[in-house]
């Protein structure tokens, strides 16, 4: 079968130059919801990844996020609010992106088509079959990433990807494909838009799940969050004082002195109040 990119399909609309503001936000609106219908047809791959990596961490594997563009710079997003949300170490989840860290900011021309670079990259953290690795391509056809994911198969490293087209290439050498097929963009091949939406969404949901299974949420409460700045502290505070029914003074105090909800919590629970 013919391997056909939505994601480069031409747009179902046109000279939008000539429209209004109002009509365009219209158009990108509608566009935009479609996304949603489309990750949740995906649910049943994502599922089965989702079980994988928290298989893999419980074990002392990490899990990668490697992408290009777009694709990579929300990987790296997703990877580095872990931490500070749910208080794991930073070596946990890691994203990698074509380019280095300057092409977070910065296009950098070409690193997407380089075909040893990702392995090379995936190397410079000891990646192994401890791990596994999730490439992350709109187009699914990134030379960068489907390296690596080969690279990454030599070595009996398991492998995930996100993508926006069905049957490509990047999710034929994926263990684990999820496929959110989302259709042309509003400007013509712009995977910024819906396929980044729905690759962010599929992101959220990975590492959302992955943590609460490994038990970094209590009810629905960040309780291992870090304590950065002072919107956390007090959403810590306000955490304690409905959990134990203390005061906000107490609860301030609590928190100061156990450096962390969960802390506060656990000590709580097992009568050292």
């Amino acid at each position: 079968m013919t391997f056909i990119k939505t994601t480069e399909q031409d747009s179902h609309h046109d000279e939008l130059e000539k429209m209004s503001v109002e009509k365009i936000l219209t158009i990108i609106n509608k566009e935009d919801s479609v996304v949603s219908k489309a990750v949740k047809k995906a649910l049943p791959q994502v599922n089965l990844l989702i079980d994988l990596i928290v298989t893999k961490i419980r074990n002392g594997g990490r899990l990668f996020y490697i992408g290009a563009g777009t694709s990579g710079r929300l990987g790296i997003l997703d990877a580095s609010e872990c931490p500070p949300t749910f208080g794991v170490p930073h070596e946990m989840v890691i994203g990698l992106i074509a380019g280095g860290d300057v092409a977070i900011r910065k296009a950098v021309e070409f690193a997407e088509d380089d075909k040893n670079q990702g392995w090379e990259d995936l190397k410079a953290y000891n990646v192994s079959n401890k791990d596994i690795v999730i490439g992350i391509a709109a187009s699914g056809t990134t030379p960068y990433v489907i390296s690596a994911l080969e690279a990454c198969a030599r070595a009996s490293i398991i492998t995930g990807c996100i993508t926006c087209n069905s049957g490509s290439p990047l999710s034929i050498v994926a263990n684990f494909p999820i496929e959110v097929v989302v259709g042309p963009e509003v400007i013509t091949g712009s995977s910024r838009m819906k396929a980044g939406t729905a690759q962010k969404l599929v992101l959220n949901m990975i590492t959302t799940t992955v943590m609460i299974k490994l038990g970094r949420v209590k009810g629905n409460k960040m309780v291992d969050m870090q304590l950065s700045n002072d919107k956390l502290v007090a959403r810590g505070i306000k955490m304690i004082r409905e959990e134990l029914n203390v005061s906000e003074s107490e609860a301030s105090n609590l928190l100061k002195s156990y450096k962390s909800v969960r802390n506060v919590i656990n000590n709580y629970s097992n009568g050292n109040n």
